[in-house]
């Protein structure tokens, strides 16, 4: 029987994929895992890499890897993988981060048996940006106690996805909208969540990487706050009266600073453009 299962998307992570593949293999747990890669039709030596650990590393049975023959796009990859999982409870570590301390899915499970009033566990973290690592800053009333989904749409979200366990839902399906939103982490934050809490774990666990091959830490200014204002848009009708409150603003935020961005010297285009975005964005 299956406890956790660690769902891991990869695409042209050869620099990176040994490492995360043997964070997860160094756990020592009391329970079993198992190990789901989805490589999504990687160009590089990742598949490569990927089949020589799971033939040759000790562990390498807890591994199921799917070696995808066409891109599936990562929403799509992301789906795959987590409707793979047997577990009952679900961890994530995409395949240009790591862990950190063997213990940490033992910490979370245990964490997650005790409270069972939280379906979203999380940790601390560091971030490794031009081979300098740093701590992951979270606003202190976030770090040891529980919280809402709303605070993360309050916050633009604070979690690092690689610091995640989740307790699997009973019927966990993926509506249509999830395939529609840019920001995997956050829609699955809500499908689980449900009316149940999220918390931090006060220690450091994990290695996010920021590099240029990063899906989104490649991404400009703009493209950025596009993405932004294209989730609030999809996930709105699926919130509740609250939650809907805090992205009504969050999506006038976006409107001006996308305005702002696009027309830097001219107020008059600015204004025009503002409005422009809202008019269109009312027959969406």
């Amino acid at each position: 029987m299956i406890t956790v299962s660690i769902v891991m998307i990869t695409y042209n992570h050869q620099d990176y994929i040994k490492q995360a593949i043997e964070g997860v293999l160094m756990q020592d747990t009391n329970f079993n895992i198992e190990l789901i890669i989805s490589n999504d039709c990687s160009t590089d030596g990742t598949s490569d890499c990927v089949k020589n650990i799971k033939n040759t590393h000790p562990k390498g049975h807890l591994i199921t890897y799917f070696d995808q023959k066409k891109n599936m796009g990562m929403m799509s990859n992301f789906i795959f993988a987590l409707k793979q999982c047997q577990g009952s409870y679900v961890a994530i570590c995409d395949g240009d981060d790591y862990w950190t301390d063997p213990l940490k899915l033992q910490k979370q499970v245990g964490f997650l048996e005790k409270n069972t009033n939280v379906n979203i566990c999380f940790h601390r973290a560091q971030i490794l940006s031009n081979n300098t690592l740093k701590s992951h800053d979270i606003l202190k009333p976030f770090i040891k106690k529980p919280f809402n989904y709303i605070e993360l749409l309050k916050q633009n979200n604070f979690i690092v996805t690689a610091s995640v366990m989740f307790r699997k839902p009973k019927n966990f399906k993926f509506p249509n909208w999830f395939n529609q939103i840019p920001f995997g982490d956050m829609g699955l934050y809500k499908l689980v969540a449900q009316d149940s809490q999220i918390q931090c774990l006060d220690e450091i666990m994990c290695v996010y990487r920021v590099h240029s091959d990063g899906v989104y830490s490649g991404l400009n200014v703009l493209k950025a706050r596009r993405n932004y204002l294209n989730f609030y848009q999809k996930i709105y009708i699926h919130l509740n009266s609250e939650e809907q409150k805090v992205v009504k603003t969050k999506i006038e935020e976006k409107y001006r600073e996308i305005s702002k961005l696009k027309f830097k010297k001219s107020k008059y285009r600015r204004i025009l453009y503002y409005a422009y975005l809202r008019v269109i964005n009312l027959f969406k």
